[in-house]
């Protein structure tokens, strides 16, 4: 991820290094990587992405998070996955904070479901 960040343009990489601060701030346990050949972060499953764009950063996160918050990301570009956070504007942290809270929420109730029951070699469920 540093090398991602560090290849960015100079006038970019306190933005994405702030998207970053944040997103590890409200999951400290999520692993950091690369997927899709971006920042990406794991909690209990995938829960965010962020990467650079020419006039945005994309901040990419599993539905149905982004339709559940649609009123709090008035004024921002979506789609189903993603915000435009624009680069002439500043990181709307309190946002972000709130839309990483909603997918861990979503991966702390996945996670809490009973594990399925594997198929032995010949195909019969335990």
């Amino acid at each position: 991820m540093d090398e991602y960040i560090s290849a960015a343009p100079a006038e970019a990489r306190a933005k994405l290094e702030e998207v970053r601060a944040v997103i590890k701030e409200v999951a400290p346990t999520a692993v950091e990587g690369i997927s899709y050949q971006i920042p990406f972060y794991d909690y209990k499953g995938k829960l965010a992405w962020f990467g650079l764009q020419k006039r945005h950063i994309g901040l990419y996160i599993r539905p149905p998070v982004i339709e559940e918050h649609k009123d709090d990301l008035h004024g921002y570009k979506t789609t189903i996955s993603a915000v435009h956070l624009p680069l002439d504007k500043k990181i709307p942290v309190p946002l972000v904070k709130k839309l990483v809270k909603a997918r861990m929420k979503i991966n702390d109730a996945e996670d809490r479901r009973p594990a399925r029951h594997k198929s032995r070699k010949g195909g019969t469920p335990e």
